[in-house]
């Protein structure tokens, strides 16, 4: 197809109607994605293309009863999602907006209108009532479910003991102050999930492809390798691929944090969830949906509120355990004064209900999980995706930090800088049968020498192929046995090979267990690398890392150049993972995080406490392994992430003793008669608020501030 047979294609095609390529980018041609509303409730189809929608999601959480707790577990991790029917309510121009600023007026029209008697027991109870309804009804469903102490009971009791000893104005202030407290709620959680529920909107609902008959409309699904894919501008990207055809300029913010345009052409690598900005592109396809990076990336969003930090789960069962323990305290505040001391019941059961409304621990099962929240968007609008909150809680306490080196520190882009020859062969036949016996690995070795090997692999040459991990490869080559590899892989059969001190990656060449060639292959430090490990000097890392199967003068070279003072070179896989416990041990009760990208990493990835990928060039197996994921494989983003988790610890810890210590305060100056009911709603609600504005902070996280 033709340039201009692309711009040509029928305007039905975008669903907007418009006549140009130019006019579909200014109104946008994309129609909407139906996917899950957290205001309406409505969950016909999340956009993730999830069973059953985000709703299809763990909900584990907390059993305050907050209505911020409906929120579905994709955006708010660690909060209940059951049996609460004022989602979203007071967000928006609906009724309940009304019934609120109505709730309000007449609440000041009876504190200064100097009413007095029946008529200021009305104008309250109208108040009373019109906000309290919903609150009374969501504790009596909340009975039925086994949420017997839950916020919406604690303080429909207490309101209802203020107005039945006639602090009428209290009563209606205590509910009126919970209502403003959800509202707050759901606007910190609303803000707080966008960089999250931004990846969630990154898939695209269809792919343009190429066909003898024209270009097709189709489901991203349906799409194979080597198909051609047309995009168009002010179009998502819906499948890794190479392009083909075409320049222009990609949004890849949503998949890389980066915020500035990337120029691609043809050659260029492009990815799922980028958005064309400028011009139509062809592109050949590399992968097939399952595997792309959108479906990787949303796969790892969804399953971020499995993971609850370990102070998460803790504030979750202190809950269940604090709240019936000061609903008892409240009533023994109310009896036990009365009965023993003779003293007025109105007084005391005035006293306990202002326990009540000051012991409920909203700010704590709000904000904490709220605050790791923010941690994992902050994180993820840098580019970095946290599988769980017990993994940013983990990098707070980081003592040491291990990388790999080949792809990780270094680009991985070898090439054959040099071939000496020897025993007749010529330079062509070593790196003939080289090519022929690396062909089948994709090892980015083995790729710089296919890519070296301008001619054609007969596959009629080679048989039993077989490589030997952090070795080499041995087959035979038209008839002949062959090896390739290390040093390790000569001695194993028995080839006697020279010493050599080259500044790069050694392989020797055997057919027949005679010493054919020697092939010198190079690769070049990542640029960043440099920066990145001293960065986690600044961050107080005691001790920086790298582990390498390759030679020790090489592993010398490249981490002098780094600054980095531990090596250990010449590891297998497996003593990957001996290296790594060695230093685990080492570091006391802090934690270990492993830094890589390739296969071979995964075993260490998974035994480190945690461990980090480099998404965008990483391997599927090691991104699978990984704790956290490093969309743009900068070096720079691993101290990054251990200051977004030190920050975000830090909110959490000023919230728990903000929240604890206010209350205790008032709870204490309550039972001795110096708090009043309105302290007490400022304990409750005014501390859930700060909290919550204070847990907002995370998602904002910048090197400055951290």
């Amino acid at each position: 197809m033709r340039n201009n047979d692309i711009d040509n294609l029928p305007p039905d095609q975008c669903g907007c109607g418009c006549t140009s390529v130019q006019d579909k980018a200014a109104v946008g041609i994309l129609k909407p994605i139906h996917k899950y509303d957290p205001l309406s409730g409505d969950n016909a189809q999340g956009p993730a293309g999830a069973k059953g929608g985000l709703a299809a999601l763990d909900n584990i959480g907390c059993d305050c009863g907050s209505a911020a707790c409906s929120t579905p577990a994709a955006y708010a991790p660690g909060f209940d999602g059951a049996g609460q029917t004022r989602v979203g309510k007071y967000i928006g121009y609906g009724k309940e907006n009304w019934e609120l600023l109505l709730s309000f007026l007449v609440f000041f029209y009876g504190l200064f209108s100097g009413l007095e008697n029946m008529s200021r027991f009305f104008v309250f109870a109208f108040a009373y009532i019109l906000i309290a309804r919903d609150v009374f009804a969501d504790a009596v469903q909340g009975l039925f479910k086994g949420r017997m102490l839950d916020e919406n009971f604690l303080m429909g009791i207490a309101s209802l003991v203020a107005f039945a000893i006639g602090e009428y104005a209290e009563a209606v202030a205590v509910m009126l102050f919970f209502q403003v407290g959800q509202m707050a709620e759901h606007y910190a959680l609303s803000r707080s999930k966008k960089s999250i529920s931004a990846l969630l909107d990154i898939k695209s609902e269809f792919a343009n492809i190429k066909t003898p008959f024209g270009v097709k409309k189709v489901n991203p699904d349906d799409v194979s390798i080597n198909d051609i894919i047309v995009v168009k501008a002010g179009e998502k990207i819906p499948l890794d691929g190479t392009v083909i055809a075409g320049n222009t300029n990609l949004d890849t913010s949503a998949i890389t944090g980066e915020s500035l345009p990337a120029a691609v052409q043809k050659d260029s690598v492009v990815y799922s969830g980028s958005i064309n900005l400028s011009a139509v592109i062809e592109i050949r396809v590399e992968k097939d949906y399952a595997s792309s990076t959108v479906s990787k990336i949303l796969e790892l969003v969804e399953k971020t509120n499995q993971n609850k930090a370990k102070t998460e789960k803790f504030i979750s069962r202190f809950a269940k355990v604090y709240t019936p323990t000061v609903v008892a305290t409240a009533v023994l505040i109310a009896v036990f004064p009365t009965l023993l001391l003779a003293e007025p019941f109105a007084k005391w059961i005035y006293r306990a209900a202002i326990f009540l409304v000051v012991s409920c621990p909203c700010a704590l099962v709000i904000s904490v999980p709220l605050g790791y929240f923010g941690g994992i968007g902050g994180a993820a609008k840098a580019g970095i995706l946290i599988k769980g909150g017990n993994y940013l809680e983990v990098l707070k306490n980081v003592g040491a930090v291990v990388f790999d080196k080949t792809g990780t520190l270094t680009k991985g882009n070898f090439k054959i800088d040099r071939i000496d020859t020897m025993n007749s062969y010529t330079k062509e036949e070593i790196l003939c049968i080289s090519a022929h016996l690396e062909g089948f690995s994709n090892h980015p070795i083995a790729k710089a020498i296919s890519d070296k090997y301008s001619a054609v692999i007969n596959e009629d040459d080679v048989k039993e192929i077989k490589e030997l991990p952090g070795k080499g490869v041995k087959g035979l080559f038209q008839g002949s046995h062959a090896i390739i590899g290390n040093q390790a892989m000569m001695d194993e059969f028995g080839v006697k090979v020279p010493l050599r001190n080259d500044q790069g990656t050694i392989l020797f060449l055997a057919v027949d267990k005679v010493l054919s060639g020697i092939l010198s292959i190079t690769d070049e430090i990542k640029q960043g690398s440099a920066k990145g490990i001293a960065e986690l000097k600044e961050a107080g890392i005691e001790q920086v890392v790298m582990l390498t199967g390759d030679r020790d003068n090489i592993a010398q070279s490249i981490a002098e150049k780094l600054g980095i003072t531990r090596v250990y070179s010449q590891l297998l896989p497996h003593e990957k993972v001996e290296k790594l416990e060695e230093v685990m041990e080492n570091v006391g009760k802090k934690q270990v995080v492993f830094v890589g990208d390739g296969i071979n990493d995964a075993p260490v990835l998974s035994r480190a406490d945690a461990g980090i990928a480099m998404g965008a060039l990483g391997s599927d197996v090691a991104i699978e392994a990984a704790d956290v994921v490093l969309m743009t494989d900068e070096i720079t983003k691993v101290a990054e992430i251990i200051r977004i988790s030190k920050f975000t610890s830090q909110i959490i810890w000023q919230n728990i003793v903000l929240a604890l210590g206010v209350k205790a305060v008032i709870m204490v100056l309550g039972t001795v008669g110096i708090a009043n009911m309105w302290m007490a709603v400022f304990g409750d609600v005014g501390v859930a608020i700060i909290a919550i504005i204070n847990s907002g902070r995370a998602i904002y996280f910048s090197k400055s501030t951290g």
